[in-house]
C-alpha cells in the first residue's frame, strides 16, 4: 500500500473523469426583461450570468463561461425577436457551430423564455423557435409563473416546433399581504433538458445544474455500482495478498468519477487525500477478513475459491461503503448550501465523519 502513488492516481482519475463528462452548451433566447439572468442563476451552479465571464460571439450574443463549470450560455442579452439583422446573424453562428466536428463546440439545447404576464406569443417568437428547431431541440419556458389559464396550453399550440413548454418560477414571490409564492418548475425543466441532450453531453449538464440533486446522485450510484462489482471480481482472484494494490485505483477512479458527476473542481491533492484517508482509516475493521481471505488463497483449490469469496465480498462491501458515504456527505452540503459547491475541507470532513465516525 506504501508504494501507490495516490498524488499520481488521482491526477490521472480526475483528468479522465473530467474528459469523460465533457462539456454542454444552451442557447437561451428571449426579450429584454423576461429573467433569463434569474433563471440561469437559479438552474445552474455558481451564479454564471452574474459571475460569469462573458465574450461576444455576435453582436447581440455572448458566451458566459465560469472556470470549473462544464457550461457555456450562450445568451441573446435581450434578443428583440423582430430584428431581422440579429436574428440572421445568429442563424450564421449556430450553422457554423453546427458544422464544428468537435460536439463540444455545437450548441446542442435552445431555451426560448417567454414571460408569462404578457400573455401572448408574437410571431416572431414563432419563427425564431422555427429557426433553432432546425439545428436543436427547443424548450418554451414560461418565466415569473403565476397563474397559469390556459397560457401554457396557447404556447404549445403557438410554437409547435417546441419540444415541451414548461411554467417556471424562478425565485420566491412575496406578495403585499404576505403571501408568498415559491420557486416552480425548475426540476421539470432540467429532467426535460437532460433527456433532449446527446449522451455525450448529458453528464455535464448534470453537472452544471443544481437545480436537481437526485440527478447527480442517481449517476453517483451507477458510478458506485460499477465499481464495486469489478472490486469484487478483483477480490475474487486467487493470487494472495493483492486485492488492495489494486483497489485503490479503482477507489480514486470511483471518487473522481463522483466528483465530476457533482460539478465539483477539486484539486488532484484533494482526492488523493481524501482516499488515503479512508483507507487508512478502514484498516483495522478489514484486516481480519483480509487476512483470512489471503491466507486461503495460497490453498490450492478450495482455498482459493474460499479465500477469494471472502476477499470479493469484502472488497464490494468496502468500495460501495467509501463510495455511498461520499455520495451521502456531497447530498448533505449541496442541500446545505442551497445547491452551490462545498468546500475541499467541508467535504473531507463529513465524509470522515459517515464513513469512518471521526
Amino acid at each position: 500500500m506504501d508504494m501507490l502513488d495516490f498524488g499520481g492516481l488521482a491526477k490521472n482519475a480526475l483528468e479522465e473523469a473530467l474528459r469523460e463528462r465533457g462539456h454542454a452548451n444552451v442557447l437561451i433566447a428571449g426579450r429584454t426583461g423576461v429573467g433569463k439572468s434569474t433563471l440561469i442563476n437559479s438552474v445552474f451552479q455558481g451564479n454564471l450570468a452574474t459571475t460569469g465571464q462573458g465574450r461576444p460571439v455576435t453582436q447581440d450574443t455572448r458566451e458566459i463561461t465560469k472556470e470549473g463549470i462544464p457550461l457555456s450560455i450562450f445568451d441573446t442579452r435581450g434578443l428583440e425577436l423582430s430584428d431581422f439583422s440579429s436574428t440572421k446573424s445568429l442563424k450564421a453562428f449556430i450553422t457554423e457551430r453546427r458544422r464544428d466536428r468537435d460536439e463540444k463546440k455545437q450548441i446542442h439545447v435552445a431555451w426560448l423564455c417567454i414571460v408569462e404576464d404578457l400573455r401572448r406569443v408574437e410571431q416572431a417568437e414563432t419563427d425564431l423557435t422555427a429557426m433553432l428547431a432546425e439545428f436543436m431541440p427547443v424548450v418554451a419556458v414560461i418565466t415569473k409563473a403565476r397563474a397559469d389559464n390556459g397560457f401554457r396550453a396557447e404556447v404549445q399550440r403557438l410554437l409547435p416546433a417546441a419540444k415541451n413548454v414548461v411554467r417556471t418560477r424562478s425565485i420566491p414571490e412575496t406578495f403585499d399581504d404576505g403571501h408568498t409564492l415559491p420557486p416552480m418548475g425548475l426540476v421539470d425543466l432540467v429532467q426535460l433538458t437532460m433527456e433532449l441532450f446527446p449522451e455525450g453531453q448529458k453528464r455535464a449538464f448534470v453537472a452544471a445544474q443544481k437545480a436537481d440533486l437526485a440527478l447527480k446522485r442517481q449517476r453517483s450510484h451507477l458510478i458506485v455500482a460499477t465499481t464495486a462489482s469489478s472490486a469484487a471480481g478483483i477480490g475474487a482472484v486467487p493470487v494472495p495478498f493483492a486485492d488492495a494494490a489494486m483497489l485503490v485505483p479503482m477507489q480514486i477512479a470511483m471518487v473522481a468519477g463522483i466528483t465530476a458527476t457533482y460539478g465539483l473542481s477539486f484539486s488532484d491533492g484533494f482526492l488523493s487525500t481524501l482516499v488515503a484517508s479512508m483507507v487508512g482509516g478502514t484498516a483495522a475493521t478489514l484486516t481480519g477478513r483480509a487476512i483470512v481471505g489471503g491466507l486461503l488463497k495460497f490453498i490450492p483449490g478450495v482455498g482459493s475459491v474460499v479465500g477469494g469469496a471472502i476477499s470479493a465480498a469484502t472488497a464490494a462491501a468496502v468500495t460501495s461503503a467509501f463510495g455511498e458515504a461520499y455520495i451521502a456527505a456531497l447530498d448533505a452540503l449541496f442541500a446545505k448550501h442551497l445547491g452551490e459547491p462545498p468546500s475541499q475541507q467541508e467535504v473531507l470532513e463529513e465524509v470522515r465523519r459517515r464513513f469512518i465516525g471521526k
